[in-house]
């Protein structure tokens, strides 16, 4: 599902029990110096991450100040967020001039402790390369550190490095629950270039499928998914970011399987490995 940019009004872009995606949460809210938002979603755990601007948080009375420091857009500097526990009330204010928040989650019911997560913490893994057209970074929100603090919510953000290429190539799925080869998980994506007028393509084919579908993809655009082969692209010219949220069905760590035609070409891509080891 695309869900091109509009104004939300701060309402979930994907809600609780979304019909697609039930195993996700999604929304991005938009705040002024001194507003605030407060929202509570029982049975599902989030994570307050600035996309800019500069929040303070609280969960169910616990304080975490100063959570974000980008400025100008999702290249300036390193994410930040506060974990909240599934069902807990959290609110964020603005501290800045003004702020855009991504609030992500996923479905679980037992409640751990909130925690925040700073710039120093964050996770990061580079891969890839200029040559097989595959090179990009990966900052870790919430990774495999944190696999005893969160119960099935995975938090990334994923950059092409230099102009256009390839991400999730080879193509791969993860939408059957079949331990050890694969786990089910929903998964949501938030899009941004640079500069802002690029775009770049998502693919969706299903599994045994000869042909699937192609997304025109602008800064802005969600696309949200529970099946398929799900490779993307960035235009020539153009860096391309995308905000991943995954819930798992069964459990965190996610276990992906490579499209058996292109499933080779792990071994043609440096550091693939090790990026594919960060997400479990």
């Amino acid at each position: 599902m695309h869900i091109a940019p509009f104004e939300n009004d701060n309402k979930p872009l994907v809600d609780v029990d979304d019909s697609i995606v039930p195993l996700t949460y999604f929304n991005i809210v938009k705040l002024e110096i001194g507003q605030a938002f407060f929202y509570q979603t029982p049975g599902y755990e989030t994570c307050v991450a600035p996309a800019t601007g500069t929040v303070d948080v609280s969960v169910e009375g616990e304080n975490y100040a100063g959570i974000g420091q980008r400025k100008e857009n999702v290249w300036d500097g390193e994410p930040e967020c506060v974990y909240a526990p599934s069902g807990s009330k959290t609110e964020f204010v603005c501290t800045s001039k003004s702020a855009e928040v991504f609030v992500a989650g996923a479905k679980y019911d037992k409640v751990m402790a909130p925690f925040a997560v700073r710039a120093d913490d964050i996770d990061m893994i580079q891969y890839g390369s200029d040559d097989t057209k595959t090179h990009r970074k990966i900052k870790h929100i919430l990774g495999t550190k944190y696999n005893d603090k969160v119960g099935r919510l995975l938090v990334s953000e994923l950059f092409t490095v230099g102009a256009g290429g390839w991400s999730g190539f080879p193509s791969h799925k993860h939408d059957v629950d079949r331990l050890p080869k694969e786990t089910l998980h929903n998964e949501v994506y938030n899009f941004r270039f640079k500069p802002d007028h690029g775009f770049g393509m998502q693919l969706l084919q299903p599994d045994g499928d000869a042909v699937g579908e192609a997304f025109h993809l602008i800064d802005g655009s969600t696309f949200a998914f529970n099946a398929g082969y799900h490779p993307c692209v960035a235009a020539p010219g153009y860096e391309m970011y995308y905000f991943t949220i995954l819930g798992g069905l069964s459990q965190r760590s996610l276990i992906q399987s490579f499209q058996p035609e292109h499933a080779y070409q792990v071994e043609t891509i440096p550091g693939i490995k090790d990026m594919i080891a960060k997400f479990k």
